[in-house]
């Protein structure tokens, strides 16, 4: 069993000149060492130290993704401390309130651009006396505020006149200690604290190499929020473990310029591999097709082929060429040349895979990552089991599935009566291993509710095949119930709508012990513009019923007779649609800071919408509240 300290330690005795961080400094990526970055992440320790930080006191670090922000959170466990990682995306004061007092945390390691957060904050803040910055020091009225390099610099002193004690409290850091408290995304008024300790994450990296191998000289841009564990894991601390190195995006001025610096900053690093969920999957396939797209009709019309006769060589992964499939395999030899490996370069040119989290991700868009030449490798977990639980592999992947459970993990798959159900049946997945947290932050009865007997109950559904893959179906709380009791998840019909329609940008299904289900639906808005102005129409009202109906017909695919119509039971298809005029976003709480639709706000906002959708006129989709919003949405 080590601390996250003791896997640090032994990659920096292995790798101590190999470059860990990379940072753009001006113009130029700058590497920090393994060495560097221990000298000065026991600095900032003892500087914290010198403060008065004591053995299992909180600090919070809210900050853009840098190289100090490792630093930090490793001076943090230097000093015995415990990090709060708390997103950048959380605006509202008493979000930021709730989580600062309910860790009892004394100290904010930030940057300026989340000054105003702080100082909006004020006096609500029960314990914090000081804030660190990593970039500008910003003056602050309630606090005393510090450079990041000025403790830094005092910690160097505290050194060398305090060694004994530095070493002691470094000594003190045992495996069962906690390393971080992190807060559940949801915008509930009582987020939840999941204590992740460090041997939660010491054991989850190696469970996580257990599947996936990551050599010394590997390099990823961690293109994620770096508080949530998914990036901790995967990214900082399993190539700490396994010696490779980490470079942050460029932060712009704005978070929008921060994401157009993403495609620039992966051909600067080249990366080996891409953290990486479906909104980001999405977006980049989205920005590959408009590419090809702009290089005339004709290319594009050969790129679909190129992309159908490589779906038909790779299968679903483990049958990849094998068979008859193996006729095709010259075509996807000139179709490489042709497209794939000049859009691997875009990604550098080094690029071997991603690997997907979050939430479900699509089958199709697994296999035109697949197809290019870049598997999506999708994975499963959740920061209470800090989070890997299962991820498909280059040596063994199923495509539409979540992989193979890490090792070593206990799993099974229960009843609704917690009773464990045979191979292949749908149910609850639970897990147990070194991995499951320790618990909530001071919630028992929630740590109870979630964790029995030292088995932790993930509320999501999923079942495993005879070849050992996991197969995640949705949240039980998202399912949908039919009159009868039957219950459904709808994640997969979801995704499956928006990926197969360029005129459906995001959906949502809804029935909760309804005669039928219903779907909210927003609409493409630019793919929407340029069908019609391919198809212009003297009467602007005969063209919005079109439009309409064209939305309808994509949907319909999925029904009887359409070309999906064997991939989802046909009750569970929206009977009626509502158009919305404005998207699911994290401004409007509709997502969350993990892009994850927060299902309970927009049943909420949308109730009367969902309302109407059960009345006979709703049926049609040229009602008059679909006529208004579809308006609304492209300006007309």
């Amino acid at each position: 069993m080590t601390s996250i300290l003791d896997l640090f330690e032994t990659s920096v005795s292995q790798y101590g000149n190999n470059p860990f961080l990379w940072e753009k400094i001006g113009t130029q990526y700058q590497a920090y060492t393994y060495q560097e970055v221990l000298e000065k992440a026991q600095s900032f320790g003892a500087g914290l130290i010198s403060l008065g930080i004591q053995k299992g006191d909180r600090i919070t670090l809210l900050a853009e993704g840098c190289a100090a922000w490792v630093i930090s959170e490793l001076g943090i466990f230097y000093a015995g401390a415990i990090s709060v990682p708390i997103s950048i995306k959380i605006n509202e004061p008493q979000d930021l309130i709730f989580r600062l007092n309910h860790s009892g945390s004394k100290m904010i390691i930030t940057t300026a651009s989340q000054a105003k957060k702080i100082e909006a904050c004020g006096d609500k803040l029960k314990g914090i006396t000081t804030v660190i910055f990593l970039d500008q020091l910003v003056p602050l009225t309630a606090f005393s505020c510090e450079s990041f390099e000025n403790i830094v610099a005092k910690g160097h002193t505290y050194l060398q006149t305090h060694k004994e004690e530095c070493i002691q409290r470094r000594n003190s850091v045992q495996p069962s200690d906690y390393a971080n408290i992190c807060y559940t995304s949801g915008t509930t008024a009582d987020p939840k604290g999941i204590i992740l300790t460090h041997r939660n994450y010491t054991a989850n990296t190696e469970q996580a190499l257990s599947l996936i191998d990551v050599p010394s000289y590997f390099t990823t841009l961690l293109i994620l929020p770096w508080d949530h564990s998914f990036a901790h894991t995967a990214g900082i601390y399993t190539l700490a473990k396994a010696g490779g190195s980490l470079a942050a995006v460029q932060t712009g001025k704005t978070p929008l310029e921060t994401l157009k610096n993403i495609p620039t900053n992966i051909k600067e690093i080249k990366p080996h591999f891409l953290l990486s969920v479906p909104a980001l999957a999405k977006n980049f396939r989205k920005n590959i097709e408009q590419a090809i797209a702009a290089k005339g009709e004709f290319i594009e019309r050969l790129f679909r082929l190129a992309l159908s006769i490589s779906y038909l060589y790779n299968g679903i992964g483990f049958n990849r060429g094998k068979g008859w499939r193996i006729l095709f395999y010259p075509f996807t030899l000139l179709f490489d040349m042709l497209f794939y490996k000049k859009i691997r370069e875009n990604f550098g040119g080094r690029l071997q895979f991603f690997v997907g989290g979050g939430a479900l991700l699509d089958i199709e868009l697994q296999k035109f990552f697949y197809a290019i030449g870049i598997p999506m490798l999708q994975g499963y977990g959740l920061t209470e089991a800090a989070p890997i639980i299962s991820a498909n592999s280059l040596k063994a992947h199923k495509l539409g599935s979540s992989g193979k459970v890490v090792k070593p993990l206990e799993i099974k798959i229960c009843d609704e009566d917690g009773r464990e159900l045979p191979l292949g049946q749908k149910g609850e997945i639970v897990i147990r291993g070194e991995n499951v947290m320790a618990g909530y932050w001071e919630n028992e009865k929630a740590t109870r509710e979630t964790i029995k007997e030292g088995w932790l109950h993930t509320g999501d559904m999923g079942y495993l095949d005879e070849d050992g893959f996991l197969y995640v179906l949705g949240r039980f709380k998202s399912l949908l119930i039919g009159n009868d009791g039957e219950k459904y998840s709808p994640e997969a019909i979801e995704e499956a709508l928006v990926s197969h329609s360029r005129f459906i940008e995001q959906c949502m299904l809804y029935n909760n012990q309804n005669p039928y289900t219903v779907a909210l639906i927003v609409p493409n808005k630019e793919a929407l513009k340029r069908w019609m102005n391919d198809n212009v129409s003297s009467d602007q009202e005969t063209l919005i019923e079109e439009a309409l109906k064209l939305i309808e017909s994509e949907i319909n695919e999925f029904k009887t007779g359409g070309k999906y119509q064997h991939m989802f039971p046909q009750r569970w298809l929206p009977a009626a649609i509502a158009i919305l005029e404005e998207p699911f976003s994290e401004e409007n709480k509709m997502i969350n800071s993990t892009l994850k639709l927060v299902r309970g706000k927009v049943v909420e906002y949308y109730q009367q919408r969902i309302d109407e959708l059960y009345t006979p006129e709703a049926k049609f989709i040229t009602s008059a509240s679909n006529k208004n919003a579809l308006k609304r949405l492209l300006n007309l």
